[in-house]
């Protein structure tokens, strides 16, 4: 139990940690689009998420495909601009923009993964079995995620109910200062 709980907190850490500025963007460019009545919806969507970051980092653990560094550092940032771009594009068509970020979310978290898999790789291999810890660090990244979605959901709810801000402004001015900040690490990590 106490492997589980280790690995759930590193799991939880991996997103709510300052570190972790990469993966709160990307969540929430990802659920920007949503408000609280499309709560199943978001879930989803999360969920989708862990599953590709939970392929990559199982794949990684058992050796099975490794990614240069530097470009994974690349990538994820990248999969950010695209993902509020997405939003500024797409915007007027919400549908479209809906059924894009699910793919969006597994694709992308495959990349995510990626950026962990490393580390994961080093600390599974001391271990008889990789299957508690893999389980134990995806329950906390999906615990973790649930909390970043909350407070997002939560602010536009707050600032729609009081300031009365329309779903289509809350898009954009949560999505250009996600593009720009994404497209500045993107830049300065650029590998080649």
């Amino acid at each position: 139990m106490t492997d589980f709980l280790f690995y759930l907190q590193l799991g939880w850490e991996h997103i709510i940690s300052s570190d972790a500025l990469d993966h709160q963007l990307f969540i929430l460019a990802l659920v920007a689009i949503f408000s609280f009545k499309d709560a199943k919806k978001v879930l989803i969507l999360v969920t989708a998420f862990t599953i590709g970051h939970s392929v990559t980092l199982a794949l990684s653990a058992f050796d099975i495909i490794r990614f240069p560094s530097n470009w994974i550092e690349f990538l994820i940032p990248c999969t950010i601009v695209f993902t509020a771009l997405d939003n500024l594009i797409f915007s007027k068509n919400q549908e479209q923009l809906i059924k894009l970020n699910y793919f969006l979310a597994l694709f992308f978290g495959l990349i995510h993964g990626m950026g962990f898999a490393n580390s994961v790789r080093m600390m599974l291999a001391q271990e008889q079995s990789i299957t508690i810890p893999l389980f134990g660090f995806n329950v906390g990244l999906e615990i973790g995620q649930i909390a970043v979605v909350i407070i997002v959901l939560s602010l536009f709810f707050l600032l729609s109910t009081f300031l009365k801000l329309q779903k289509k402004h809350w898009i954009i001015i949560v999505s250009i200062p996600i593009l720009l900040f994404s497209l500045k690490m993107a830049i300065e990590r650029t590998p080649f």
